[in-house]
């Protein structure tokens, strides 16, 4: 079952589009690699790997657009302005797309998100910056470290506060923490071409995850694995086999 729809947003004031994949289940959203559209997932084979999830009744398929390339990819921008930018899209995800999946689904709890390459970026960073919305982040091949868009960003703190491997650190609230040590987050990497940086946020991230207590599924995959989507096709299921058989999906 697929349903090709898009509405107006409020906070970006343009149409978005958005996909559906499933009928009964947890929903789980998914974020776009770099300034990718919400058919990605399925024109790369990702919901063809993920088929019997669906089949099964287990998961719904919510593929955002990416506002990427208005944000974080924008050359024309400072960070600051990155982060304004991308302030707009977190308003549209929770504040528009997340209650239309939740009327749409009829699912009223936590869901899930996940991603590839920037779509990792977004699954991390929503799910920590909004550990009451999503109890499982499954992220692939992702950099956790805004620099990598921003470059070196001072004592602005609008930037810092979008920066996992900055924010994660110093966060002591016990709200928030809480809610961490009983979500759920699967981090995974390939060790092959065009990893690098990917390897490098991914080791950083998991020793933040240690410091804090928090527990978190980190997966290096071997030397062969590459930054591309037919190792995606074989880590999303992977994953999402091993989290339905522990009942958490």
């Amino acid at each position: 079952m697929t349903n090709h729809t898009s509405f107006y947003s409020q906070s970006l004031n343009r149409e978005m589009k958005f996909q559906k994949y499933g009928y009964a289940g947890k929903p789980i959203l998914v974020f776009p690699s770099s300034g990718g559209s919400s058919y990605e997932f399925a024109d790369f084979g990702m919901i063809d790997a993920c088929q019997s999830f669906i089949d099964r009744g287990l998961l719904q398929f919510y593929t955002a657009d990416s506002y990427d390339n208005d944000s974080w990819l924008n050359l024309g921008l400072s960070g600051h302005e990155k982060v304004e930018a991308h302030a707009r899209y977190e308003a549209y995800i929770l504040h528009e797309l997340i209650p239309y999946i939740a009327y749409d689904s009829q699912w009223y709890g936590k869901i899930a998100a996940t991603g590839c390459s920037m779509g990792a970026f977004h699954a991390i960073n929503f799910a920590l910056r909004h550990p009451d919305v999503f109890d499982l982040s499954i992220a692939m091949s992702g950099v956790y470290d805004v620099r990598f868009f921003t470059g070196e960003f001072g004592e602005d703190l609008a930037v810092y506060y979008q920066s996992p491997l900055d924010y994660l650190p110093h966060t002591n609230d016990a709200w928030y923490l809480d809610q961490y040590r009983q979500n759920h987050y699967v981090v995974a990497v390939g060790q092959g071409a065009w990893e690098g940086p990917h390897i490098t946020d991914t080791r950083k991230l998991e020793h933040v995850f240690q410091e804090k207590g928090i527990p978190g599924w980190f997966d290096y995959w071997g030397p062969d694995v590459a930054h591309d989507w037919p190792w995606w096709q074989k880590q999303l299921p992977y994953f999402l086999t091993a989290l339905a058989n522990q009942g958490i999906i």
